[in-house]
């Protein structure tokens, strides 16, 4: 009897292949993603390359997920051992595309041989047909390979669906195209938006560049429309209650029979030695309630000396208390960095200056137990949407915005447009300049001028999200997987 239940669970567990673009800001969601459908009692081949498998971390893996290296080719001018963009400055991220490129060989074979014949009986689900693969944007090249063995793909973007349909589809592009930067700056006429829904000028010039050919060959633009032309379900990371009216104008723009969201995929907030011993999370504990701004620009924004020096200042200037998980220039190390390259950034005495009630650490913060630690009042970030996720699950806290570049500018009109947190005044000019009086004139709004307003619509917000019961997202998977079962009927070439 156990053995017959043993094999119907198998025969009802997909086995899905996920494949993320070689960023830790791509890695990680993906990496969510999997483990909760692994609870759910499915099997998932996660594929990316050997360095990078190293550097993910291994809380909550099951023996459901089975990790899938390839090699990544060599590309002249390329650092030695470079696999993922924390490993380049961000003018060499184009040759990391170019040497991802190079994974199609490999993922051909890797695909084909787990295609070939049923070894169900040796491996379990993992000796199965993949039922389907999850990709990312950048893997215009899968598609055909996933065809020749009707494999079909679903596109899983890490994205706010306000990004996905700001970017639009290639008929849409093509129809109102974009050439200069101003294009760039407004909202496109697809997408209904209030008129403060804009980019600034220095984003919407990193966004135009991104139309355009690199050095891989392709623009990253392309890559995302080859990709999305032969996907019969794109996953978006964001949910409905957050974004109401995007998910129908999703699938009407891109034309897909389904556009699913997955809800936040946040980490588990589970305490771990490292975590609790941790340096920065000891300090808040001597802390008073509410009175922290924690400061975190990501690992890979293109944050310059002069912007960490303006930034000091600034805190310098506000009076307020605060943490600051100081990262050292893109492409200086990747995971942990050089810690020492990060702090003589800082003008000379800043942290004598500001101690007592400031800390800069170098090293590595636990970010979520830091976000749900009572001490903190409010978050200083660059916007990327895994940090303003991991806000709004963890803490609920108002925001002081500081974007630089992709879709952080939107997000920090979005939030703004909700009401839980002030933007960072810059020049609007193609450098996007900013000022210590910047700085503090918005650290002082969040931390004492509106915190009150900002903090209740912040908590709303997590509220809403999340759900009241806290489950709004372990449904959302279970929908995913229903779309999954749903929708794998139907491929056929000519649906795609």
């Amino acid at each position: 009897m156990a053995g017959d239940k043993q094999q119907q669970q198998q025969e009802q567990s997909l086995h899905l292949v996920v494949f993320p673009w070689l960023a830790f800001g791509h890695l990680i969601p993906f990496l969510e993603l999997s483990k909760r459908l692994a609870a759910r009692g499915h099997a998932v081949t996660f594929v990316s390359t050997a360095r990078n498998i190293a550097r993910l971390p291994p809380e909550g893996l099951s023996g459901r997920v089975r990790m899938v290296a390839l090699p990544l080719p060599a590309v002249d001018g390329l650092p030695e051992g470079a696999e993922s963009t924390a490993d380049v400055p961000p003018e060499k991220v184009e040759l990391l595309k170019a040497a991802f490129d190079g994974l199609a060989a490999p993922f051909a074979d890797f695909l084909a041989a787990a295609c070939a014949g049923d070894r169900e009986e040796e491996e379990g689900v993992f000796g199965r047909k993949p039922d389907w693969i999850v990709l990312d944007f950048a893997h215009y090249w899968l598609c055909p390979i996933a065809d020749e063995h009707q494999v079909p793909c679903a596109m899983f973007l890490i994205f706010t669906a306000a990004w996905v349909v700001y970017c639009g589809s290639r008929e849409e592009n093509i129809n109102h195209p974009r050439v200069t930067v101003d294009d760039f700056m407004p909202m496109p006429r697809w997408f209904p938006s209030p008129p403060s829904l804009t980019f600034r000028r220095h984003e919407a010039a990193w966004i135009a560049a991104s139309f355009r050919p690199n050095a891989s060959g392709v623009s990253d633009i392309d890559r995302f429309w080859q990709t999305e032309q032969r996907c019969r379900l794109l996953l978006v990371r964001s949910c409905p209650e957050l974004e109401p009216r995007l998910f129908p104008l999703i699938s009407d723009v891109f034309r897909k029979p389904a556009v699913v969201p997955t809800g936040f995929l946040l980490p588990e907030d589970k305490p771990t030695t490292d975590a609790t011993r941790s340096g920065a999370v000891r300090w808040l504990d001597e802390q008073p309630p509410r009175s922290v701004l924690y400061v975190a620009l990501g690992s890979e924004a293109p944050v310059t000396a002069e912007n960490v020096r303006e930034l000091a200042a600034g805190l310098e200037l506000s009076g307020e208390r605060f943490l600051w998980a100081l990262r050292p220039p893109s492409g200086a190390g990747g995971g942990g960095g050089d810690g020492a390259a990060a702090v003589a950034m800082l003008p000379e005495g800043f942290e004598a200056r500001t101690r007592g009630r400031g800390v800069v650490c170098a090293g590595w913060v636990p970010q979520v137990r830091v976000l749900g630690h009572v001490a903190v009042g409010a978050f200083l970030t660059h916007c990327g949407w895994g940090s303003v996720t991991e806000s709004l699950g963890f803490g609920g806290h108002p925001l002081v915005m500081l974007p630089f570049i992709t879709d952080q500018g939107l997000i920090a009109r979005m939030m703004a447009e909700r009401g839980v947190g002030v933007e960072v005044a810059r020049r609007d000019d193609d450098e996007g300049w900013f000022g210590r009086d910047d700085v503090a004139a918005a650290v002082r709004r969040v931390m004492v001028e509106e915190r009150k307003g900002l903090a209740h619509n912040a908590r709303s917000l997590q509220r809403l999200v999340l759900g009241d019961d806290g489950g709004r997202e372990e449904r959302d998977v279970d929908e995913v997987v229903e779309c999954f079962r749903r929708h794998s009927s139907f491929f056929t070439e000519e649906s795609l």
